[in-house]
């Protein structure tokens, strides 16, 4: 896909204007020829990662890191975008929704995110790397009264410093936040790289409630992703087994209750082309589920996928009668065909 650029004519003052009405709106993705609409990557102007899907009403809005890295830089990250659709075939793209420095307490790195609905407002949980007062990852939640921003931090601090999971062997594992809100209305944040965390959220989002628990499922790395279908809660992780993977690969436990206890079950997709890392996230959008993902299979111009230019894809998620979900294999017309049934 490509997006939707805006030539204005200089003829008559009615072009002009109309130009500069739609230099300040959306752009819109485009079918790219030779690629379906649906097709992977999703997104083919800018180097995204992490997908985090939300659905409000009839459209799903999707959030993302910006991948700005270049030559053989590792991760350059500074804002977050997001983008909305109604078909899962074209991409309304509304511009970054914040960048990392609206958080005047950290220093750099818009990674992971996760925004949620609650209460009329739009809660968003991210990764970003705290200032030498609280050295290393943190977990930051901003608000807004919209799902495409403006997002403003929602405490002026830390919702998760590395003081409070003190287990943790390295500076990066308060990372990768996930949040979900059960079926009787408490919230649940869960996090984590190596170790993986969950805790319980006040009403008002922006504190933790109880304590913190580490709830480390086998082989997780990061990139956790909570969900419920009937009676069957999901845990989807990027998972790495190191005697036998050299890159992420996605598994999942599930269990009876929010709590636990969590069985694994195996993987759900293997890695993804050309890229070490993997990050799901999982949706059911107009009765059908999906599986968010990303990659490093995408070239734009001169800049070709790397560690730190990813790109986001989509593929159909489909599930067992026993509830566990059927593997998922990655390809480039993603949901652009129906699924396998």
């Amino acid at each position: 896909m490509r997006f939707l650029k805006n030539g204005c004519g200089q003829k008559w003052l009615a072009s002009i204007t109309l130009c500069a009405l739609a230099l300040t709106a959306p752009a819109t993705a485009q079918v790219k020829p030779g690629h379906a609409g649906g097709a992977n990557p999703i997104i083919r102007d800018k180097f995204t990662a992490d997908p985090a899907p939300l659905v409000v009403g009839d459209t799903l809005y999707l959030y993302v890191g910006h991948d700005e890295a270049v030559r053989d830089e590792m991760f350059n990250m500074r804002e977050w975008l997001v983008y909305s659709t109604t078909d899962m075939k074209t991409w309304t793209d509304h511009g970054p929704i914040m960048n990392v420095k609206d958080f005047k307490w950290a220093k750099a790195d818009a990674w992971a995110s996760q925004a949620i609905e609650k209460n009329g407002k739009f809660y968003f949980y991210a990764a970003v790397s705290h200032d030498a007062t609280h050295p290393g990852m943190a977990i930051a939640v901003a608000v807004s009264d919209k799902p495409t921003g403006p997002f403003v931090d929602a405490r002026g601090s830390a919702l998760v410093t590395s003081e409070m999971t003190p287990k943790g062997t390295h500076s990066w594992e308060d990372i990768d936040p996930t949040v979900f809100t059960d079926d009787d209305g408490t919230s649940w944040l869960a996090w984590g790289n190596r170790q993986c965390y969950i805790a319980k959220l006040k009403p008002n989002m922006i504190e933790i409630d109880g304590p913190i628990r580490e709830i480390t499922p086998s082989h997780f790395e990061e990139g956790p992703w909570l969900h419920k279908r009937g009676k069957l809660y999901y845990l989807t992780y990027a998972s790495l087994d190191r005697t036998t993977q050299r890159d992420e690969h996605v598994s999942y436990s599930t269990a009876p209750s929010i709590t636990g206890p969590w069985t694994y079950r195996g993987l759900l997709t293997g890695s993804g082309k050309y890229s070490f890392t993997i990050h799901p996230g999982i949706v059911q959008f107009k009765n059908n589920w999906y599986v968010f993902l990303h990659n490093a299979a995408l070239t734009i111009g001169d800049m070709n996928g790397a560690v730190g230019r990813r790109a986001v894809t989509v593929e159909h998620l489909q599930y067992n009668p026993d509830g566990t979900m059927k593997p998922v294999v990655q390809t480039e017309l993603g949901v652009s065909v129906p699924p396998v049934r």
